[in-house]
């Protein structure tokens, strides 16, 4: 269960192919790079426990790197390319990296990295060189394609997004067997979805996420082939579906309304047939957006719940959901308990902060406030996250708890109103907030990315404000509504909140924010 097992038994099988330039890189080609890029960070001075971080796009080379430093003992940190300067420094150094690789696609933001830093020993770079930087491929085909003499497993440390404030590094203990052996999360997830060395895995997101950085490295331990993405568009992924035959796809919503909302001919003209697994997670997905995926790909959708601290998981099938409409599944890894703001836990039905009994252990590096913050007197742990379960265990997502709007004493959640607001046919994304009132607190409203800009303004807005009040409460609904060419969306699917609320708030002395 592990690249270097396949390289042994099918040396010339893809591991992975990138999706624009067709890129392949084969087992025995990511056996030898990951154990020359092993011996690298060793000839560097790296040991078990050290920290590297990776600054760059989807490339040919992340996963190399990665599966190199799994095999060396080592936490890689994963850093969103979409960040600026300042913020890579800040998890750079927090994490501990004493080796940055980045790429010469990271222009600018790298050029300032140079006087920065400064617990980083070494810098390498991907696809050429800049100056302070050296050419990591040099450095690598240096190496011998041996292992190393001390191998043992290393792990990711990845960051939250900082949707609700300063990234967040979530450690987990190092695995304390060889390398090829299966984290239990793992195994639940592969036999789960039936990942095998038949499989070929189509990956539309950034890889420095963690469903798609630890699900590819899933799809290697199984033999999988594994087509990349080097960014995501709704039709090329429906192209790529057909030309490779591609057997399970994860996604997150955002992908989903994006494929739905192609015309009608495009969708029909290609053929999606070979999907026997379409997983997805990251937000809730809304209730007519599921329904019409599974009309057009059939009962193949599969959803699961759970974030990048790994404390617990959650997941069911087409048939559940269509009998549980709206859920994220029953757990299958922890065990829930939904608790008010004193810690007592709630009977079903009831909403309240969703906590993971007997998951993984894992801290917020640096920050045992946070760590602590995250816990249970029970010991039991949460994301942050607000829900309820019904009378046979499922689990359903009402918001992220930091997104609660509190408008005259009344919580509203703003999920329902997004999901239903985004089911229109004039509404290409959406975000509902709570802004300032002088009344109430707050109030709610909507910023709107709609289909054709040219129709943005009052009648829109009137017209956006009456269909959501035809099927929510009048309290739940936006009072008013912005418009906004593109919402500030991480390419995962995540929806930067704190950067349109601050809009509104700024730097006002308020709980809410």
């Amino acid at each position: 269960m592990h690249p270097a097992d396949h390289a042994q038994t099918s040396p010339d099988k893809p591991a992975y192919i990138m999706a624009a330039t067709g890129e392949t890189v084969t087992y025995k080609d990511l056996n030898d790079r990951s154990n020359q890029g092993a011996q690298l960070f060793r000839k560097y001075g790296l040991k078990r426990g050290d920290a590297i971080a990776i600054f760059m796009e989807n490339n040919a080379r992340f996963m190399e790197l990665c599966w190199a430093a799994q095999r060396s003992g080592l936490y890689f940190t994963c850093i969103s390319s979409r960040l600026t300067a300042g913020e890579v420094e800040y998890i750079a150094g927090d994490c501990g990296a004493k080796l940055f690789i980045t790429s010469a696609a990271m222009g600018s933001v790298v050029d300032e990295l140079v006087d920065m830093m400064p617990g980083v020993e070494h810098r390498l770079m991907v696809g050429g060189t800049r100056p302070g930087y050296e050419s990591f491929e040099d450095a690598r085909d240096a190496m011998p394609a041996e292992p190393i003499a001390d191998e043992s497993a290393g792990t990711d440390m990845l960051y939250s997004s900082g949707t609700t404030g300063r990234p967040k590094g979530i450690k987990s203990p190092l695995p304390d067997g060889p390398i090829n052996e299966v984290p239990s999360l793992l195994a639940l997830i592969m036999g789960l979805y039936g990942a095998g060395t038949e499989s070929t895995y189509l990956s539309p997101a950034p890889l420095y996420h963690a469903a798609p950085l630890r699900y590819n490295m899933a799809m290697h331990r199984v033999g999988a082939s594994c087509v990349v993405m080097e960014h995501f568009d709704a039709e090329e992924a429906l192209k790529l579906i057909e030309k490779h035959k591609i057997t399970i796809a994860q996604w997150v919503p955002t992908m989903f309304v994006r494929m739905l909302k192609l015309d009608e001919d495009v969708r029909k003209k290609y053929d999606v047939s070979s999907i026997d697994c379409a997983i997805h997670a990251a937000a809730p997905c809304p209730v007519p957006i599921k329904e019409q995926m599974i009309e057009w790909w059939g009962p193949v959708i599969n959803e699961y719940y759970a974030g990048t601290e790994g404390n617990g998981f959650c997941a069911l099938n087409s048939e559940e959901w269509l009998a549980h409409k709206g859920s994220v599944g029953k757990p299958l890894m922890g065990e829930l308990h939904i608790c008010d703001e004193e810690g007592n836990e709630l009977p079903a039905g009831e909403v309240g902060t969703i906590y993971f009994g007997g998951g993984n252990e894992f801290e917020y590096h640096n920050d045992p406030g946070k760590t602590a913050e995250a816990k249970h007197p029970k010991g039991w742990t949460t994301l942050g996250d607000v829900g309820r379960v019904d009378d046979d265990g499922y689990l359903y997502l009402t918001d992220r708890k930091s997104y609660m709007i509190i408008s005259g004493g009344v919580n509203i959640y703003p999920q329902e109103a997004e999901n239903l607001l985004v089911t229109h046919p004039k509404v290409a994304d959406v975000a509902v907030i709570g802004v300032p009132n002088e009344d109430f607190g707050e109030e709610v409203k909507a910023v709107v990315q709609p289909m054709d800009w040219a129709e943005k303004g009052p009648e829109l807005e009137a017209e956006l404000i009456e269909f959501c009040q035809s099927q929510l409460a009048k309290i739940k609904c936006p009072r008013s509504i912005d418009f906004d060419q593109e919402l500030p969306r991480h390419p995962t699917g995540k929806l930067y909140k704190r950067l349109i609320r601050d809009r509104y708030w700024g730097n006002r002395d308020s709980k809410i924010v």
